[in-house]
């Protein structure tokens, strides 16, 4: 059985599970996990160690798993009415739409932590754990994905430059794909590969979000999954650079990441080719 198809087997069997008579938390807590998604970021991480060391890969989704539930708590708050207002999520209605909002600010809150709680009992030693923490706090929180967002509604309908533009999608979504890289590295041990990826992975972020940004422009709503046409008052690189010239910074940023692939061992080289390469082309589908 491929990984990811093991990986999606753990992730059911260790949604999580709550005590008390409330009507529907523990069904809040699993619908936007079970809503499925690309789980981009757990194959990331499943990818580095499936090149240096496939014995591991058993522990290594204990780490993936804590990965989709911070990526996913972040994706529900993201569409609370005070932030995005979006009404579809994974082809499924979100949670503020399904229940209301309080319930989508209190599950988001719990993935959160639960992915930190996840990490903290992963079958790891105790170096590499807090490692794994860190790396996870660090790119996910105040110093990453949090002060990207911040960033991205305080400047909705004003206008930013390209260089902050760049570092506000730096932050709020190229830095935990890089994470999800290094982590890999960190399971394996491999200290040197771990610093490399994390750079790819900054440069992987920036165009995994240049890609959503034309997607959003040239999508419907069912075919991504999401509500799409609503970047229009948000700094995005389609509102500043135009859908023509955002295209062609896409082709060169994939042009770069196919460069530097070939970079790395020939192991880790065939399992990001195998993973990336329509990722990496997704916006000339």
């Amino acid at each position: 059985m491929a990984a990811m198809e093991q990986f999606e087997q753990f992730l059911r069997a260790h949604l999580p599970k709550v005590e008390g008579f409330h009507p529907h938390y523990e069904t809040a807590l699993h619908a936007m996990l079970l809503a499925g998604g690309k789980r981009f970021r757990p194959a990331l991480l499943l990818a580095v160690v499936r090149a240096y060391n496939k014995l591991l890969l058993p522990n290594a989704y204990h780490a993936a798993y804590a990965i989709e539930l911070l990526h996913t708590y972040s994706l529900i708050h993201d569409d609370l009415p005070l932030m995005d207002n979006a009404d579809l999520r994974r082809g499924e209605p979100t949670l503020h739409v399904q229940y209301n909002d309080v319930t989508a600010v209190l599950v988001g809150d719990a993935l959160n932590t639960y992915a930190f709680e996840v990490l903290a009992n992963a079958p790891f030693s105790d170096r590499v754990r807090v490692k794994l923490i860190h790396e996870l706090a660090h790119n996910g929180g105040l110093h990453g994905m949090v002060l990207g967002q911040i960033i991205d509604c305080h400047f909705e309908n004003r206008p930013l430059q390209l260089d902050e533009i760049k570092l506000l999608h730096n932050n709020k979504t190229a830095k935990l794909i890089a994470a999800s890289l290094k982590m890999g590295a960190v399971i394996v041990g491999e200290k040197q590969v771990a610093s490399s990826l994390y750079i790819f992975g900054l440069k992987l972020g920036l165009l995994f979000q240049v890609q959503d940004d034309i997607l959003d422009a040239t999508q419907s709503a069912q075919e991504a999954g999401k509500p799409t046409n609503n970047d229009g008052n948000k700094n995005s690189f389609v509102t500043l650079l135009g859908l023509q010239e955002a295209l062609q910074k896409a082709d060169m940023l994939a042009a770069d990441l196919f460069e530097q692939m070939q970079a790395f061992e020939l192991p880790l080289q065939q399992e990001l080719d195998t993973l990336l390469t329509h990722y990496i082309n997704r916006h000339k589908d």
